[in-house]
């Protein structure tokens, strides 16, 4: 039977790939170090399962298609502790941040148009505008600058009259990238010239490394009709199967379309909102000590990998991610061949090819994406897998 050109046009998300791979290596008996996903084995603050103990027996009905309010409110002033200016009713509750950007995009882009975004970017977001028929444009970030914004005039060239959003992940998956207030402006800058939308991917906001300051594009003004913030409680709460995310807007135009999409898919998780929303009780003294633990995770993984010969790498100020080039002409080769024929006492490696970060995969090709979500005793025996089954593959493949 006939499938949808749509779907036939949908790659696989390039952290998922491996998982046949994966799931024959475990059946086989072997210890993987999984690093491909961003999968924090942080533990949920135990408020959030509070809820579901006090649950009463009964139905269980539709939350409020926005959300409910408890989980809103308390997102808002989550918001306004950190100068962020956004009010209950500026805000849609989603399923998971992934949903967020769908609708997003379903809102502002017709088929044929085009969002700006960095190079490399989330794989997923690609995902997205597949099934869309949105164009992706790039503009470089360098990795010898640590993924840095590239100047105003630079990012400007690759704007073109299809363009109708500017996209940004900060702090940045896939490259631990942490943009200052200046390359916050210069994409302010570029949306109020053009009257483009600014998609604010803030999820892992967070995660922010050697005392470096966050600029949220919530605390810039003079661009509420343009601001469009995603966000999730995934990565911030270690929650990422509550399946909790959110968007908000001042643009009411904007929120019109994102409250018929939620409508018309009826609600998110009720109790999983309910628990989502005492998540913001607890006291910052948790995210202090949760960004504590992955700056030393990493400091332990770039410490690991400047160690390995013909690896080059900048340290991450954010995120839990670090895209190392390896000497190696193809790491997804590469990766399949660490999953499938080494291993060290039964113990082998997964990560993440960076192929599909890039618009260009060619660009990606010696490129992966590390994400530091394991334990620093685990990320030493990874790096240790890492550096061994480099030198066992290159000297197989001279």
């Amino acid at each position: 039977m006939k499938l949808s050109k749509r779907i036939e046009g949908v790659e696989y998300s390039a952290i998922r790939k491996l998982t046949p791979y994966v799931d024959r290596a475990k059946k086989d008996g072997k210890k993987l170090y999984e690093l491909n996903i961003g999968a924090p084995d942080i533990d949920v603050p135990d408020i959030y399962y509070d809820t579901f103990q006090k649950i009463k027996k009964g139905p269980l009905p539709y939350a409020y298609a926005q959300g409910i309010s408890e989980l809103r409110e308390a997102t808002a002033n989550y918001y306004k502790k950190r100068n962020i200016n956004f009010d209950a009713d500026d805000i849609y509750i989603t399923n998971g941040a992934s949903e967020a950007i769908l609708f997003t995009f379903q809102v502002i882009a017709d088929e044929g148009d085009a969002v700006l975004t960095t190079d490399p970017f989330y794989t997923n977001y690609m995902t997205v505008f597949e099934q869309l028929g949105v164009e992706l444009n790039v503009f470089k970030t360098d990795p010898d600058k640590g993924f840095a914004l590239p100047e105003e005039k630079e990012i400007e060239k690759h704007i073109t009259d299809k363009t109708v959003a500017i996209l940004l992940s900060n702090p940045t998956n896939p490259t631990g990238a942490l943009y200052s207030e200046g390359e916050i402006i210069r994409i302010v800058n570029l949306a109020k010239k053009y009257d483009l939308f600014i998609i604010a991917d803030e999820v892992y906001r967070e995660f922010v490394y050697d005392g470096n300051n966050y600029k949220s594009f919530g605390e810039v003004g003079g661009i509420e009709e343009n601001l469009i913030l995603i966000d999730s409680i995934s990565k911030r709460f270690g929650a990422c199967g509550a399946r909790i995310g959110s968007v908000a807007s001042k643009n009411k135009a904007f929120n019109d379309g994102i409250n018929k999409l939620c409508n018309c898919r009826l609600a998110a998780p009720t109790i999983e909102q309910m628990a989502a929303a005492k998540l913001y009780e607890i006291d910052k003294s948790y995210f202090e000590e949760v960004n504590k633990e992955y700056q030393k995770r990493r400091d332990v993984i770039y410490e690991e990998l400047i160690s390995i010969p013909g690896v080059k790498v900048k340290k991450p100020k954010g995120a839990f991610y670090v895209m190392p080039k390896l000497p190696v002409d193809d790491t997804e080769k590469f990766a399949i061949w660490m999953i499938e024929n080494f291993d060290i006492d039964g113990e082998t490696l997964v990560f993440a090819p960076a192929k599909g970060f890039f618009k260009n995969k060619e660009e990606g090709k010696q490129m992966i994406r590390l994400a530091f979500i394991l334990n620093t005793d685990a990320l030493k025996k990874s790096m240790k897998i890492l550096k061994e089954g480099i030198k066992a593959y290159v000297s197989e493949n001279e």
